[in-house]
């Protein structure tokens, strides 16, 4: 079988010869070399070039072949296995895994479990949606929006972050030069194109989308639109999530607001906080203010993120003690705990790290 369908693409591919470049080849493995170094994520993430070609795969071969060899590459894909009866193996849309695991494995927001359920829910239960879906994240940094990014993937996709039909952009990683911003329009446009191209279901994660130009935003601005297409290509079963910490400080005020007044966390309500989310995000200095996903009112959901508390950092101590296969006693959790920064200083209610460091800074309570 294997034999029957490559003799045929080598000769497509043969024929097509002039639609490789090893300059395009480099890019290609040159970025994701830099993204599955870089796909710790959680970490810090450090750019080794300067070229703006390195950063995002430029020259993408899958959107220059005929409609023919696109097909005979689809059907030789199957033929090794990676497709089911039920469709495309790399997605496996599971959304009861995803409901399990918002509740479970996310401390402290009840929100974002909520709203994020919905919509993945809604849009993957409608195939006939008139648009993708474009999902807002906005809180301080280490309250679980990359976390529940990571989630959505875990359970949308079989190879999570990793499968071909993700695609993870970190904004001063991939487009740190304004002066570039031209040539990363072009990147940005082809790397979407070509994954859309070669997956019927797509997501797309930009984080610290607060520092995306907002020239940027709008180059790929069509491609969230309610379009049947865009140049041929539709773009209707992607997925976009933005990750910022944009609308934080008016996150916690509510938060803190609901604290003194004695009312349950759990009492807010998106009316709370989803028209002061808005206003404080087309008031910010970036990309998000200044870009036609706001003003066309693009963003279908702006999903805010909760400033933890103390027992929320417990909680999330407790699942990295057991991500390591250890017990951990209230004693060693509280220690955990305590060794975080809380705001504000007199009251000590929320995490000024959040869940994010926590991994790491149980290494200095390990026997």
């Amino acid at each position: 079988m294997f034999a029957r369908w490559l003799l045929p693409l080598v000769c497509a591919l043969t024929a097509e010869a002039d639609f490789f470049h090893l300059d395009s080849i480099s890019n290609v493995s040159t970025y994701y070399f830099n993204y599955f170094y870089c796909n710790i994520w959680e970490g810090e993430c450090q750019p080794h070039q300067d070229d703006a070609t390195q950063q995002v795969p430029a020259g993408d071969l899958w959107p220059g072949f005929p409609q023919d060899y696109t097909s005979l590459l689809n059907q030789w894909y199957c033929s090794l296995g990676q497709c089911c009866e039920s469709g495309d193996c790399r997605i496996t849309n599971n959304i009861t895994g995803l409901a399990k695991d918002l509740q479970t494995k996310l401390h402290g927001q009840h929100l974002a479990q909520s709203v994020v359920l919905k919509a993945i829910q809604g849009f993957i239960n409608n195939p006939e949606s008139n648009k993708p879906l474009t999902l807002s994240f906005h809180g301080w940094t280490g309250t679980g929006k990359n976390f529940v990014a990571r989630l959505i993937a875990d359970n949308l996709y079989r190879d999570g972050v990793k499968s071909e039909c993700v695609r993870l952009f970190i904004a001063p990683f991939h487009f740190p030069h304004a002066r570039l911003l031209d040539t990363y329009k072009g990147q940005l446009r082809e790397a979407i194109r070509d994954l859309v191209l070669r997956c019927p279901e797509t997501l797309f994660i930009f984080d610290e989308a607060e520092k995306l130009h907002p020239g940027l935003i709008d180059a790929i601005k069509p491609y969230m639109d309610h379009y049947d297409n865009v140049d041929g290509v539709s773009y209707r079963r992607a997925i976009f999530i933005f990750l910022s910490n944009i609308g934080g400080a008016t996150i916690n005020d509510v938060a803190l607001d609901f604290w003194h007044s004695g009312q349950n966390r759990e009492d807010i309500g998106m009316e709370d906080l989803e028209h002061r989310l808005r206003a404080e995000t087309l008031e910010t200095q970036g990309g998000f203010a200044q870009s036609e996903l706001m003003s066309d009112h693009l963003i279908d959901f702006f999903v805010p993120f909760l400033p933890l508390e103390y027992r929320h950092v417990k909680l999330c101590a407790r699942d990295a003690y057991a991500a390591r296969g250890l017990e951990a006693d209230e004693t060693t959790l509280d220690e955990v705990a305590k060794a975080m920064l809380y705001v504000p200083k007199e009251e000590r209610l929320f995490s000024a790290q959040g869940c994010k460091s926590i991994p790491q800074r149980i290494n200095f309570f390990l026997p």
